[in-house]
């Protein structure tokens, strides 16, 4: 079988700049992303989280790393460009999956992250 590669994308916000918050929301926000698409740890190609300049607690990739998601893919974190107006407290992350598509992927925007895409936004 061919690999194809493609991305899913997330979103969410954390209560506060802590890190039982930043931990907190990364966690619910990569097991939304596996729940959502049926991914495995071996589907995945790599991680890109970035999160806005407010977050200076925890690193969004090492929270990543504690959530018990995300044991064997590379990941990294980046901060988010400083734009007026930018959502606070932001964490976003892009997925890479490496297989073939086997369903429509299913992008992951939870709590204020809401706000960037009501189209995709769970509950």
């Amino acid at each position: 079988m061919e690999a194809e590669i493609y991305a899913i994308r997330g979103a969410t916000t954390a209560l506060g700049d802590s890190p039982e918050y930043v931990d907190q929301a990364v966690g619910e926000m990569v097991a939304a992303l596996y729940d959502g698409n049926g991914i495995t740890d071996e589907d995945i190609a790599c991680v890109i989280f970035s999160q806005t300049k407010d977050i200076r607690s925890r690193n969004a990739a090492a929270a990543a790393r504690k959530s018990g998601f995300l044991k064997k893919a590379p990941i990294f974190c980046v901060q988010e460009a400083d734009v007026e107006n930018m959502l606070p407290l932001c964490i976003r992350a892009m997925v890479i999956i490496n297989h073939k598509v086997e369903r429509e992927p299913k992008m992951v925007y939870l709590n204020g992250a809401k706000v960037l895409r009501p189209d995709w936004a769970k509950g």
